[in-house]
């Protein structure tokens, strides 16, 4: 078994679950009765559900591996990759926006980040 791809699976799960219940409350619903026009308002509602899918199965696929005799490293650092990237998009939205603790404002790369991190980790 291999301990950082078992974490960063497990954080990968907790962060699916995060987004698909915090998510829904904070973003899909005021988004869907906002005043967007209706296909902006539909192709952001469908990206949404793009990154559930993304976070759902990567997580499995972590977890997965982790439990795998030899663990494929080009997949790990793939979506270790996936992850990182991810991270950075929000930080670099978090840290151009003129607001107090910018950090906070957009948490997501605190899940992120840690994610990538582990698995990369979990490669050597």
């Amino acid at each position: 078994m291999n301990g950082w791809l078992l974490a960063a699976g497990s954080i990968a799960a907790a962060t699916t679950v995060i987004h698909v219940a915090a998510g829904g409350r904070s973003i899909v619903r005021p988004l869907l009765t906002g005043p967007l026009p209706a296909e902006p308002k539909h192709t952001l509602h469908g990206v949404w559900h793009l990154v559930t899918a993304d976070l759902l199965l990567s997580s499995v696929v972590l977890l997965a591996l982790a439990f795998a005799a030899a663990p494929s490293a080009a997949l790990v650092l793939f979506i270790a990759a996936q992850y990182v990237a991810y991270a950075v998009v929000f930080l670099i939205i978090t840290l151009a926006a003129d607001r107090p603790r910018p950090l906070l404002q957009l948490p997501q790369w605190m899940l992120l980040l840690p994610v990538g991190v582990l698995a990369l980790i979990g490669t050597f």
